[in-house]
């Protein structure tokens, strides 16, 4: 399906090399103040030709708002939205239409359909993800002014060079949790603006020129490289997620793991979090000042039992390297015979700088459908004479 969400619904169309992309989003709450310039700020972090580091495809990705606002409100209909694509080339891909590229979706989209696009992936390239984006920044405005949601993604690893945020937990009897206060102070201040900084996106200048010059060799090869983005959602409401089948980490998952490229997903400590004992991984409770629970660490990443606990949320995605290189590969073509395939056309030898507002934009989405669930359910317990 193309399309994502319940009550905040986003349907996405288009492929790599055709007219335009776009969204329709439904559910958004009337009354809110939003033109193109609200969006396109996170379109402009996605687009391609941003630096050496990658696709050199010149897209300005500029959106036009087509329907559900007036004088920049939201009316409570269908917004739509849609960004033109200029610089089309299919025929790069025209040495490529005997081979199914090794790892990409060539040859399933193929069997799938009975056809495929002739260039670019069609629906699996990752030029989908505009509408995604455009929609995430009209879920983000929102949640911002009604609850101060702040969402920052930031690369994390590029291959085997990482940020230092877990400790790895040694071959002991009982080895420390892996996540530091140090750690969740970080997720606690970290800011786009650092993020934006460097080229690679990491906002740690002991390891993020180490990414830049990892991706370059592999840019220099014809080759690809994979890696890690990590994202801290803050000041999220409690009691978001829904019990047992859409717990809220669930949805996160399903979220991200939709996202092209992607391999992996874990959230609070993750797989390190498993080798720990639960008497250094359980999050003990406290009273804060405003008279809430909040837990002295965060081992859980903000959900305990599918829902949100009013901790930050924070969890990492992983990009695997991208299929499409220009390195020569044996391969088979469709027709079974032996062949070598060099793709041409023009790729990202890692995806992970540019996947920052996407994973931001997945992430709004969730939380901004879980939200809206949240509040019907509020409003229809308010209702009743025994909740006054």
């Amino acid at each position: 399906m193309s399309s994502f969400g319940t009550l905040f619904r986003v349907s996405t169309y288009g492929e790599s090399h055709c007219k335009s992309v776009g969204c329709i989003v439904e559910g958004c709450p009337p009354g809110l103040q939003l033109t193109e310039a609200d969006v396109q700020v996170q379109l402009s972090r996605r687009r391609p030709g941003q630096s050496n580091l990658t696709t050199p495809r010149n897209e300005k990705d500029k959106v036009q708002i087509q329907s559900g606002t007036e004088f920049g409100v939201t009316l409570g209909t269908p917004i739509g939205m849609l960004v033109q694509n200029l610089d089309q080339r299919p025929h790069d891909y025209s040495d490529m239409d005997n081979f199914p590229r090794p790892s990409h979706a060539d040859y399933t989209y193929l069997e799938k359909y009975g056809v495929k696009a002739s260039s670019g992936g069609g629906r699996s390239s990752a030029r989908e993800t505009i509408g995604r984006v455009a929609a995430g920044a009209i879920a983000e405005k929102y949640l911002l002014e009604a609850y101060g949601v702040e969402i920052v993604a930031f690369v994390s690893s590029v291959g085997n060079i990482s940020m230092p945020l877990k400790h790895a937990c040694a071959d002991v009897e009982d080895p420390e949790s892996p996540i530091t206060a140090e750690v969740l102070e970080f997720l606690q201040n970290v800011t786009r603006e650092q993020v934006d900084a460097t080229t690679v996106r990491c906002p740690d200048p002991s390891v993020s020129q180490k990414m830049a010059d990892r991706i370059a060799r592999a840019r220099d090869n014809h080759d690809s490289i994979g890696g890690t983005v990590t994202c801290v959602i803050r000041n999220v409401p409690i009691g978001l997620g829904e019990p047992c089948f859409d717990k809220l980490e669930a949805k996160l998952a399903h979220a991200m793991l939709s996202i092209p490229a992607t391999k992996s997903f874990e959230i609070g400590s993750g797989v390190e979090g498993c080798k720990v004992p639960g008497s250094k991984h359980n999050d003990s409770f406290y009273r804060k000042p405003n008279g809430k629970l909040g837990t002295k660490t965060n081992n859980s990443g903000g959900v305990q039992g599918g829902i949100s606990n009013g901790e930050n949320i924070y969890f990492t995605v992983g990009f695997k390297s991208p299929a499409t290189i220009g390195k020569e590969q044996p391969t088979s073509r469709y027709d079974g015979t032996d062949g070598v395939l060099a793709a041409k056309g023009r790729h990202d030898p890692c995806v992970v700088p540019r996947a920052i507002p996407i994973v931001e934009a997945m992430a709004a989405l969730v939380i901004m459908d879980a939200t809206m669930i949240q509040q019907s359910r509020a409003t229809a317990r308010s209702l009743l004479p025994t909740a006054q």
